[in-house]
């Protein structure tokens, strides 16, 4: 019994940790740098705090499960032969390798997120806000983040990048702590250009315009890598910014609302609204 209280409690000191690491460089930055914006009602604030709690939680549990029957189920399905051979690569190849394929299999997480209504009911929470900040990146229903983390995962289990072994195991982490740190980073308030590195990396200007309210919010679905938007014919980079934020899918006010309609059978949600 203290063992789960002692991890909880560790979960939750690390939480606040870099709650404070990131609210001291990134309130200073969005404040030097950020485009001018209204100032947030108490509840949206209070929100953003517990989004950012169940966003960095939540998922650590529903994956567990999942992602043990993964590494069981490669055992039986990968070959030894390319399991030998991903192991024989140099580690720097390897990781390599890890970040591209898990980065593809995000990409289409996401962009099915957005082109199937049953997902888009979860995703849409993502986008309801109207003025994005750092922790605008961790605004997302838990179902819609497993679904999305599952699409970069599995590709790993099942070409063998990722498996039982230590190495293998701390490869899905090591992609996850990634991709989550470089969230904060583009979904910040920040009008920064980066110059010929917006080919390379995504950035504040190319996530911002998928977070545009109507004509580009299915454009750049690549969390880190925009030549993946280049490829799949989704890249959207102007030198102006976004003039609107949000989605017109409508939203409960309430945090229970929000996290229990999509849950619900489509009218249902849609009669209790706001209500809960």
């Amino acid at each position: 019994m203290s063992a789960p209280l002692g991890e909880f409690a560790a979960t939750a000191l690390r939480l606040c940790v870099w709650l404070v690491l990131l609210t001291a460089v990134f309130v200073p930055l969005e404040r030097w740098f950020g485009a001018p914006r209204a100032k947030r009602t108490r509840r949206e604030r209070l929100h953003d705090l517990a989004y950012y709690v169940i966003s960095s939680m939540v998922p650590i549990v529903l994956l567990s499960a999942p992602t043990a029957l993964l590494a069981v189920a490669a055992q039986h399905i990968v070959p030894a032969a390319l399991t030998g051979a991903i192991q024989a690569m140099p580690t720097a190849a390897r990781i390599a390798l890890v970040f591209v394929v898990g980065e593809i299999g995000f990409y289409w997480g996401h962009r099915l997120s957005h082109e199937l209504p049953v997902l888009w009911r979860f995703h849409a929470l993502h986008h309801s806000t109207e003025q994005l900040s750092f922790l605008a990146n961790t605004r997302t229903h838990p179902v819609d983040m497993v679904v999305t983390r599952l699409f970069g995962l599995i590709p790993l289990y099942l070409l063998g990048l990722a498996g039982p072994s230590m190495a293998g195991s701390a490869a899905p982490a090591l992609l996850l702590v990634v991709g989550m740190a470089w969230g904060f980073f583009i979904h910040a308030n920040l009008r920064w250009r980066l110059g010929p590195l917006e080919w390379l990396v995504a950035t504040p200007a190319f996530h911002h315009w998928h977070h545009s309210r109507h004509d580009h919010i299915n454009r750049n679905y690549a969390s880190t890598l925009p030549v993946l938007d280049r490829l799949f014919g989704s890249h959207y980079l102007p030198r102006h910014w976004p003039a609107e934020y949000g989605t017109d899918t409508p939203q409960a006010d309430s945090l229970g609302g929000q996290l229990l309609d999509p849950l619900l059978p489509a009218k249902k949600a849609e009669r209790q609204g706001s209500g809960l």
